[in-house]
């Protein structure tokens, strides 16, 4: 059995979304529920507050100030999906916090893998903005930590229905971090299709698949079990860390694509065949409850014993 850390803080639940809105606190509540049969398998651990210095590894120098300011003076609404309350701020350099804090404990030999439960989630923040329900860019942000701290290669793979277009706008000219992501397309928010490939020196570390609406088990398993283990064997990366993203269920009410709780675990169980490195998985979206709860619970098995 793997020994897998899992992060997680109540303050994740102070992040105020606002009235009714889909990326909920219930959405960690409902996975912790559903972890209840296994959570002696794992090994639970505290994030910590991620400085304004380490978020500016990705975001620019003013930006953690911005969000500060807004979230201390009430909040409001970022972008048209964005919702920031009181304690928004603080959730979110905890999250950050999360995937450093799996770095350091990956490093000093406490755990081998991660899972990062948090929220707000980050994969659309942008170097200057929030956008799509994300404040700060989590999993670029822990790339480029885990870089400083000696991971020279880095592999993301990302499995949310919706693209990740501030984690490939940050490395978009990188060749020491390859992009890679599976999505809905055209769809929210616009990015990720199969011309976008880097430019410069990261020319051919982006690689995008967008897929149609309806999409489901058969195409995905294909995906990850052909066109990513090749990826991952000709970059050999010292890390993989993955954006995992919920919302390709068949449930989910803010996609249309139409993969099974069964086919999450075994698109998850091909990620981890692909490399024998560690990896730090970051929770992005997924909005059905339910649904959310049990793909987390298979993701986690799939961690402890592959």
């Amino acid at each position: 059995m793997k020994k897998v850390g899992y992060f997680y803080d109540d303050i994740y639940l102070e992040h105020d979304s606002g009235i009714g809105h889909p990326e909920s606190p219930e959405r960690l509540i409902y996975i912790n529920k559903y972890l209840e049969p296994i959570k002696d398998k794992l090994i639970h651990l505290k994030p910590r507050r991620a400085s304004a210095k380490e978020i500016t590894l990705i975001h620019d120098t003013y930006y953690p100030q911005e969000i500060m300011d807004f979230c201390a003076a009430g909040g409001g609404y970022l972008d048209p999906d964005t919702h920031v309350g009181e304690y928004s701020y603080e959730a979110a350099v905890m999250a950050v916090g999360a995937g450093l804090e799996a770095i350091d404990n990956i490093i000093n030999g406490n755990i081998e893998r991660a899972f990062c439960a948090v929220r707000p989630p980050g994969h659309h923040a942008e170097k200057d903005k929030a956008m799509g329900f994300c404040i700060f860019n989590n999993i670029a942000i822990t790339a480029r930590y885990a870089q400083q701290k000696g991971f020279n290669k880095v592999f993301i793979i990302d499995f949310d229905a919706h693209h990740g277009n501030g984690t490939q706008k940050a490395f978009y000219d990188d060749d020491t971090v390859f992009y890679f992501s599976a999505h809905e397309y055209p769809f929210y928010p616009g990015t990720g299709s199969k011309n976008e490939k880097g430019v410069g020196k990261g020319y051919g570390y982006t690689y995008n698949v967008p897929l149609p609406a309806g999409t489901g088990d058969e195409v995905y398993i294909e995906i990850y079990s052909q066109t990513l283990p090749e990826l991952v064997k000709s970059f050999n990366p010292d890390i993989i860390l993955v954006s995992a993203g919920y919302d390709l269920h068949q449930d989910d009410p803010l996609a249309y694509l139409e993969v099974s709780t069964e086919g999450i675990g075994t698109i998850v169980e091909n990620i981890l065949k692909s490399a024998d490195v560690p990896y730090v998985f970051m929770l992005e979206g997924g909005y059905n409850l339910n649904a959310l709860g049990e793909s987390v619970r298979l993701t986690i098995e799939k961690m402890l014993y592959i």
